[in-house]
């Protein structure tokens, strides 16, 4: 079976629940990569992300919870390759709009 490579890029804001990425249907994705860059050239922002579990929406498991990014710095906010199943979702929540990028 051939890989099928994607990318997934969002400006994050304050407001949960718009996801940066979707798994597709009867599809698997492996996570090789997530960083979150801060494109305020002046202030610092917290960023959160998150994935969802499709076969149990209540559960969410943070990959970083309230972490602060200096102003025109990057972070990876993802070690190791987390798999994701079908309709399984990454979510990006920031302390100011358009502040951070994913």
């Amino acid at each position: 079976m051939a890989n099928t490579f994607r990318n997934a890029r969002k400006a994050l804001v304050t407001s949960a629940g718009t996801a940066v990425y979707i798994c597709p249907a009867a599809t698997t994705a492996i996570v090789l990569h997530a960083q979150v860059a801060n494109v305020d050239g002046t202030n610092s922002a917290d960023v959160s992300v998150y994935w969802t579990d499709d076969s149990n929406s209540d559960a969410v498991t943070y990959w970083a919870k309230t972490v602060a990014v200096p102003a025109d710095t990057s972070i990876s906010v993802v070690t190791g390759k987390p798999v994701l199943e079908a309709e399984d979702a990454i979510f990006g929540v920031a302390s100011a709009d358009s502040d951070l990028e994913r």
